[in-house]
């Protein structure tokens, strides 16, 4: 493949993650910056297809391809798959994650692969092969990573997940570094947003009391948030947390 070139048409997005509740909302507010979409998904082949509908409405050259990001092979497949119909990558997002309570006297190893694999693993390969691409590119490329605001916290139950986000906090900070100036890398970390009837144990009234804000946060709080990085020119190696104030606790 020869190096992509800046004036082969519409920017492309390649987005893990983007089948969820808050992934798919990043996926279509890329699409709505004017993105082409590619984006990868892994367990719910019904939702990413809902996802894909109402992206291709806005961008009808988007696709998406199944992919276990806690899996080396399979994320690079995903790219070769990628490099098939997009010469260009201007935005990458790192959204694809994995999270379960996980007493910490009761971890085990398949937690701990699990967790860390999908989050941490999985994040720096995508990285990986996203920069391979754009290093090469004569123009300006975005990297964005998910972390969450349990990476400056302590957890005891849920620990593996913590790790993994405090190392996706790391990653950006090399990689910004590393790939500086032609390649911008930052990390969004929200706080309590959209609450998770199946894994969320407290009700919305509780979890909103600890918040100086006194709600919980929606999907459009890390849309502006995204928003605000895709067309930002001058920062790189920042974590911006989306928490409502919870980290002044």
């Amino acid at each position: 493949m020869n190096p992509p070139s800046a004036t082969t048409g519409r920017k492309v997005c390649f987005m893990t993650g983007a089948s969820g509740r808050l992934g798919s909302e990043m996926a279509l507010a890329a699409a709505g910056k004017g993105y082409t979409v590619f984006f990868t998904w892994h367990n719910s082949h019904e939702h990413a297809l809902e996802t894909l509908e109402k992206i291709q409405w806005v961008s009808p050259e988007s696709r998406m391809v199944r992919c276990n990001v806690s899996r080396p092979k399979e994320i690079q497949a995903a790219f070769q798959e990628f490099r098939k119909h997009f010469d260009r990558l201007d935005l990458l997002i790192a959204s694809a994650s994995n999270f379960y309570r996980t007493p910490l006297g009761e971890v085990t190893e398949e937690d701990w692969d699990s967790l860390v694999d999908t989050n941490l693993k999985g994040t720096f390969f995508t990285m990986q092969e996203g920069a391979a691409i754009m290093r090469l590119q004569p123009f300006v490329s975005r990297i964005i990573t998910m972390a969450d605001i349990s990476a400056d916290l302590v957890w005891e139950n849920f620990a593996p997940y913590t790790v993994s986000k405090s190392g996706v906090v790391h990653l950006t900070k090399v990689f910004a570094k590393s790939f500086a100036p032609t390649i911008l890398v930052n990390s969004i970390a929200p706080g309590t947003i959209t609450l998770n009837p199946e894994k969320d144990m407290d009700s919305p009234d509780t979890m909103a009391s600890s918040i100086p804000l006194k709600r919980i946060g929606e999907a459009l709080d890390i849309v502006k948030t995204l928003h605000f990085l895709i067309e930002s020119d001058y920062i790189t190696g920042q974590v911006i947390r989306v928490d409502g104030g919870r980290m002044l606790q």
